[in-house]
């Protein structure tokens, strides 16, 4: 499609002269230049009079699809009464009350704004609580842009992921290749000086990448017998893969746990929970600060999106959804002479170009033709899909009958082009 997006086009130079890239994240500078006036549901909707069906989500965080009205009329009624106080206010506790309740397995939480500082949060009270100073991390896993977590691997070994960095601080962990539960037990038997071990539940940032059988189960087991803190990473998994997200779907039990994402409705909030005995370290010498954590939107938005996951749990129709979607993309894609792979699980996974066997760690993803896939997500753009470049598709409880019918309508558009 040659459509040209001039609106959006002169938005985006605007943009540049503004700010470095034309973008406010670094990972938009890869996405096409396209300026969105609004979203609805599963839906985007451009400058220029275009719509999408949307499986990118803000990255995730839109789980109840755009502007959900419950959410948004909960957080404009208690915002009229005030946003941050610098004090506790009357929704912090029953924000607490409802979040604790729905993981069902941590006895505290705190708030915050980011899966970033969530995370550091949690490898700050596992070094305080151990004594240790290192922790474990996973090829592949994602735990926010800092110095001492953002990492790339070059010819295996990891190495900063940005110019700039400070090379020391990847040097605070050891990088095993995921699902590998005999690399970790050989490195927490050789190391002391392990803290925790840190790790998505599923390699949601680097192709959709579910844990083996019994893998989750025997981190935790490792853990326990080194006693090393096990933290999940489930800013993307949590609320998204079940109500009481991976610790529930795959019936393991962290010691420490961040979430975001699909907690508050499109919100910027960010929650640690965990153990009292780790929690409560936060109200002794361990600092965990913030002018916006807890505040009054943060927590009117973890209600209400929480009380619309209870009430009416949207997981067996994403389920249903995500599976038929996955296997319409395969066979759309042989229609068309396309090698597409999709895995993952329906409320999140990946899809890409190459072999379709099962990929198991971050090493895996290399022999995927991952810069074709990129390329096609730009036509995919083109035709009305809106998705990542990096593969993941994201399904909300937005997504029905009509969204399906549309997706696979303009994908199989994109698909006889991109096969022509």
């Amino acid at each position: 499609m040659s459509t040209v997006l001039e609106r959006s086009a002169a938005f985006a130079s605007r943009a540049r002269e503004l700010t470095p890239g034309g973008v406010h994240s670094n990972v938009r500078l890869s996405a096409p230049s396209i300026f969105f006036e609004r979203g609805e549901g599963a839906w985007l909707y451009d400058v220029d009079g275009r719509d999408y069906v949307d499986y990118l989500l803000g990255q995730g965080p839109n789980f109840l699809g755009h502007a959900p009205a419950r959410v948004n009329d909960a957080v404009a009624a208690e915002a009229r009464r005030g946003s941050v106080f610098g004090a506790n206010h009357v929704l912090e506790n029953e924000a607490g009350e409802l979040f604790l309740d729905t993981v069902g397995w941590a006895e505290r939480v705190r708030f915050g704004v980011t899966g970033t500082e969530s995370d550091q949060a949690a490898l700050r009270l596992a070094r305080a609580a151990t004594g240790r100073t290192k922790f474990v991390r996973f090829a592949g896993t994602y735990h926010g842009w800092l110095d001492n977590v953002l990492m790339t691997m070059v010819d295996g070994k990891p190495a900063p992921g940005s110019a700039g960095q400070l090379p020391h601080g990847i040097a605070e962990s050891y990088v095993l290749a995921f699902n590998d539960a005999a690399a970790l037990e050989a490195t927490l038997a050789e190391h002391d000086d392990i803290a925790a071990v840190i790790v998505e539940p599923v390699m949601f940032n680097n192709g959709a990448i579910p844990p083996a059988e019994g893998f989750l189960a025997e981190v935790r087991r490792l853990c326990d017998a080194h006693g090393v803190v096990l933290i999940f990473d489930e800013v993307i998994t949590g609320f998204r893969v079940a109500l009481g997200g991976a610790a529930e779907r795959f019936g393991v039990r962290p010691d420490l746990a961040v979430y975001g994402k699909a907690m508050a409705g499109g919100w910027p909030v960010s929650a640690l929970a965990g153990s009292a005995e780790l929690m409560d370290l936060f109200a002794g010498g361990v600092v965990h600060a913030g002018t916006f954590n807890g505040s009054v939107p943060a927590c009117a938005a973890v209600i209400a999106s929480l009380r619309a996951l209870r009430e009416d749990p949207p997981y067996e129709r994403l389920e249903a959804y995500g599976a038929s979607l996955m296997r319409s993309i395969v066979e759309i894609g042989g229609d068309h002479g396309l090698p597409l792979r999709a895995q993952g699980l329906p409320m999140a996974f990946h899809v890409s170009f190459g072999d379709p066997a099962p990929v198991r760690d971050y090493a895996g993803l290399a022999g995927l033709d991952l810069d074709r896939y990129a390329a096609f997500s730009h036509t995919l753009a083109d035709h009305g899909v809106w998705v990542a470049g990096r593969g993941i598709w994201y399904v909300s409880a937005a997504h029905a009958d009509k969204e399906l019918a549309a997706t696979l309508e303009r994908f199989a558009a994109a698909a006889a082009q991109a096969g022509a």
